[in-house]
């Protein structure tokens, strides 16, 4: 592992802070008094900064360079946290750092994942981006618990919910020092890109599919997050039951799944993964729509796994079709993280329609569509390097 790649894992890892606002919600709640949509407002800001600043931040990076959007990500970031961790801020107050944070983290999306091409010897680019969408997930899960247990930890304890916010906001700075200092040789587009050269790369089938694929992809990660533990729980589990073998297990597969593409695709293409993720990804959500209790859990052992590499395969092969044009391909593709707010939509719709187990068609008809974009990229195109 080249010394370069290890702040850029530390980026990644402190993205999964923005992933916190979920459970932080609960305590926002009742420290405000809060309706439960007001208090779900926490993560819908983080989304709709995705949509909103992806393809401008596609468009920055390529002006200003990966480097700097990252350390801006950082320093946004940074900034957010360092509000709640120095008063007592007004609700409104909040949801703007929240905001800031949303912006930030687009940022280290739309410029980590491309700026790890730059960074990682010819080669381990598929297998460093899995290895860092690990460290994500580490991230998020580890932001979750400390938001759960910073009540035990001294000082942090006498602020309450805000006790999080000044580690997350030390994070970010150690972070933003050590990628500043970090020398990187970026790949450059000859041309600095714009919004319409962004879209325009739409034209492009490869590319519109890759976009699309993200989307339902996300889409369908959010399915199984949200209604994998009610689902269980229909199916006759217990409360704890369904909560253990539902989302924390899920979630759990899908860190570990990450962390072993650093091993697997030392032996394999970053393509074959990418069709062997959609196969269990499909097979898990199949499995879940018969509405079996033992198959069910089979489901959420093949989903987790299945999931686990489909944004980092799916994201390499896609820029190796055209690394100049990275940055504005990393912005479309973190654009369709939106996917994530709307796809679960239907899924929740059908639910409401009695349709139990059945709803599970929705992650696996998405699952359906990436096999097919997964076998139609391992018959075509560059050959992958992982």
């Amino acid at each position: 592992m080249k010394a370069s790649t290890i702040p850029i894992f530390l980026a990644f890892l402190v993205m999964g802070v923005a992933d916190a606002m979920g459970p932080l919600s609960a305590a926002v709640k009742t420290n405000y008094d809060l309706s439960n949509v007001l208090a779900t407002l926490l993560p819908f800001f983080v989304f709709i900064a995705f949509a909103a600043f992806s393809v401008p931040g596609g468009v920055l990076a390529g002006r200003i360079g990966k480097k700097k959007l990252l350390m801006l990500g950082l320093g946004l970031n940074a900034g957010a946290m360092a509000v709640p961790s120095l008063m007592d801020p007004s609700f409104p107050l909040l949801l703007a750092c929240i905001f800031v944070l949303g912006v930030g983290t687009t940022f280290l999306q739309v410029a980590g994942n491309p700026i790890m091409h730059d960074v990682s010897p010819e080669g381990a680019y598929s297998r460093n981006l899995s290895l860092a969408q690990g460290f994500k997930g580490i991230g998020s899960s580890a932001s979750s618990y400390l938001v759960a247990g910073v009540g035990a930890i001294g000082l942090f304890a006498t602020m309450g919910w805000r006790g999080a916010f000044p580690l997350f906001c030390a994070l970010m700075v150690v972070a933003l020092i050590w990628v500043a200092v970090t020398p990187v040789d970026e790949t450059k587009a000859d041309t600095p890109p714009s919004i319409g050269s962004s879209l325009a790369l739409l034209k492009n089938p490869v590319f519109a599919m890759a976009v699309l694929g993200i989307f339902l992809y996300v889409g369908a990660e959010v399915c199984m997050g949200t209604f994998l533990k009610p689902a269980l729980a229909k199916l006759g589990m217990s409360d704890e039951k369904a909560a253990l073998w539902g989302p924390s297990t899920f979630f759990i597969l899908l860190t570990i799944g990450r962390l072993g593409a650093g091993v697997v695709l030392n032996f394999i293409s970053a393509r074959a993964c990418f069709v062997g993720s959609a196969v269990m990804g499909l097979a898990g959500a199949v499995l879940m729509m018969l509405g079996q209790p033992a198959l069910a859990i089979v489901g959420v052992v093949l989903a987790g796994l299945g999931f686990a590499n489909i944004w980092p395969m799916l994201f390499s092969i896609t820029v190796e079709e055209k690394p100049e044009a990275s940055n504005e391909l990393s912005g479309l593709m973190c654009m369709a993280i939106s996917g994530g707010a709307v796809v679960p939509l239907l899924m929740g719709q059908m639910l409401d329609m009695k349709l139990g187990a059945m709803s599970f068609v929705v992650p696996a008809v998405c699952f359906a569509y990436l096999l097919v974009l997964s076998l139609k990229s391992l018959g075509g195109g560059k050959k992958a390097v992982a």
